[in-house]
């Protein structure tokens, strides 16, 4: 028997498999429409999947790592900049 949580974070894990495996079609799709619909879904799952992380969040399932710090952050956004210009 699975527990509530083991099924919320199956869930989440599926979803975030589904995001995944949407994103690969989109970027390969040459068919405009086809595109804007998997973009579509691929929005639906990400907002069910944040449904699903709140709820486990809530119920302590799911901790999150901690707030980054401004200055990682900033390092971050900096070495992407510096990535994008080559």
């Amino acid at each position: 028997m699975m527990h509530e949580r083991d099924m919320v974070n199956d869930a989440i894990n599926m979803t975030k498999l589904s995001i995944n495996c949407y994103h690969a079609a989109i970027v390969e799709c040459a068919n405009q429409q086809l595109r804007n619909t998997l973009q579509q879904l691929r929005n639906e799952a990400e907002q069910f999947q944040y449904q699903l992380f709140q709820i486990a969040e809530q119920k302590g399932y799911y901790h999150p790592a901690p707030t980054a710090k401004a200055e990682d952050i900033q390092q971050v956004k900096n070495g992407l900049s510096v990535m994008q210009m080559r």
